[in-house]
């Protein structure tokens, strides 16, 4: 079997009444991102290694629970030794390491005691453990079951995950360093204090969210991410408030068109896509640090294709049927571009898609469009503009 050691005995800073595994990173303590890399790890039990019970860890138990892990908690030594068979495969992770699973796997693929390491330089400042003249501890290590019990001749005021790393050593383990462009993010990181947590959350989601294809539309998304997705996180269910956002949004567009302004209309549907954005990066962060595969359709997508629905319906009450207009005639129009909309992705790559599916910028248009009374033949425009762009990009698009 293998086990995860997750130790929860220092403070997080001086005078803080709780250990320093549970500061928070983007709204999930620094215990339960190492529960999620047990699992990237393949461990079949948990134990914590606490001085005594608290509401966090029962948490964390149940947390682990729910995912099919056994869940135990040593405040001793002595009970660490007792819950260890000398078969067990044992990881031990640091208190207050965070550290992306994706980052940590490839480096724990090979079999046998493993102490990933890292050049002492800086590493000492960082609150790593110095291994010898040249080497400090990642913070990482793999080793089997039998050598748990050496703990048992050490005196009872020792550091236990202090006295594993030995341990590993002195039988020979090996010493396997991390990679530069590894240990350097934001993708690991020892947290001690609040201050710092703060600081690898900022870093985190810069990291995650600074970077790509970009539109103006996605840009204020993210910029909003940036700016708020850190109080967001910790205030809990971030994705799910931001999607209430967007339907209070488009209810408020809604009440617009029924007073006839549907220039305003299209503008709050074009912010109500925005804030959808928005949520649809901190829902993407919030499954990676819980370690949640994402589902067959996104509620990004729902919402996306009702955003679409309604600009849409807009042109349509922006325009009147006439009195011998065929029903299909008049609602082809908005149809045909909402369904250009959604081919042209899937033809035409790169930056071009990513202005193409940019709904601010329709939403923008459109308003624009709506003041000066000619919603209907933007929207012909526009396809048009589609559809020779489709034509012409698809293969440059992808070079």
């Amino acid at each position: 079997m293998r086990i995860a050691l997750l130790a929860m005995t220092e403070p997080a800073g001086a005078g803080q009444p709780f250990p320093r595994a549970f500061l928070s990173v983007a709204g999930v303590s620094l215990a339960r991102h190492q529960l999620g890399l047990a699992l990237a790890l393949d461990c079949q039990r948990v134990i914590c290694l606490a001085r005594n019970t608290s509401p966090e860890i029962i948490a964390l138990q149940h947390v682990a629970e729910d995912a099919g892990l056994q869940f135990a908690i040593a405040a001793n030594s002595r009970q660490l030794v007792s819950f260890i068979s000398p078969d067990d495969d044992v990881v031990v992770m640091g208190e207050g390491l965070f550290a992306e699973p994706a980052s940590v796997v490839p480096l724990m693929s090979k079999s046998g005691s493993l102490v990933l390491v890292q050049p002492v330089e800086g590493a000492l400042a960082a609150g790593y453990e110095r291994i010898d003249l040249n080497r400090a501890s990642a913070g990482i290590i793999r080793m089997p079951g039998k050598l748990v019990e050496n703990l048992q001749g050490l005196p009872p005021d020792f550091d236990v995950c202090s006295a594993l790393l030995r341990i590993a050593l002195q039988s020979g383990a090996e010493m396997r360093e991390v990679p530069v462009d590894v240990r350097t993010g934001a993708d690991w990181r020892l947290v001690r204090t609040e201050a710092e947590a703060v600081e690898l959350e900022n870093e985190w989601l810069r990291q995650r969210f600074s970077v790509g294809v970009t539109s103006p539309g996605r840009a204020a998304a993210r910029a909003g991410v940036l700016a708020l997705g850190s109080s967001l996180l910790h205030a809990g269910n971030a994705s799910n408030a931001l999607s209430a956002a967007v339907v209070a949004t488009l209810g408020i567009g809604a009440v617009l068109a029924w007073f006839n302004i549907v220039w305003a209309a299209f503008f709050l549907t074009a912010i109500a896509w925005v804030i959808g954005e928005s949520g649809r990066l901190l829902r993407s962060a919030e499954r990676r640090v819980l370690g949640l595969a994402p589902p067959a359709i996104p509620r990004s997508d729902l919402l996306l294709w009702v955003i679409d629905a309604i600009f849409a319906l807009l042109v349509l009450i922006d325009e009147p049927r006439f009195a011998e207009e065929s029903l299909i005639s008049w609602v082809a129009v908005p149809a045909i571009l909402m369904l250009l909309l959604t081919l042209l992705p899937r033809v035409v790559g790169g930056r071009a898609a990513s202005w193409i599916t940019d709904r601010l910028l329709l939403g923008i248009l459109l308003a624009i469009a709506s003041i000066a009374e000619q919603t209907l033949p933007a929207v012909q425009i526009i396809s048009v503009i589609l559809i020779i762009v489709g034509l012409i990009l698809p293969t440059r698009s992808r070079d």
